[in-house]
């Protein structure tokens, strides 16, 4: 049962931490409008998929991921 707990601790730390950069995303002005994030618009119609910035947050996520491994 101690293993569950220490489970339960880190993945509420993680999704606090989720929650402090989604309230703090707004603030940071380069974020979504990176070199290698898609746009199109059209007329009627609109694209975006932030490709560069996805790219960056999962090499961070996966290297504070790496370090609590340790």
């Amino acid at each position: 049962m101690p293993s569950l707990g220490k489970s339960l601790i880190v993945l509420g730390l993680i999704i606090a931490a989720v929650g402090v950069l989604l309230t703090l995303a707004g603030r940071i002005p380069w974020l979504g409008r990176l070199p290698g994030d898609i746009y199109i618009k059209r007329e009627n119609f609109s694209f975006y998929f932030p490709l560069a910035t996805s790219i960056i947050i999962s090499v961070v996520l996966s290297l504070i991921l790496w370090l609590l491994r340790k």
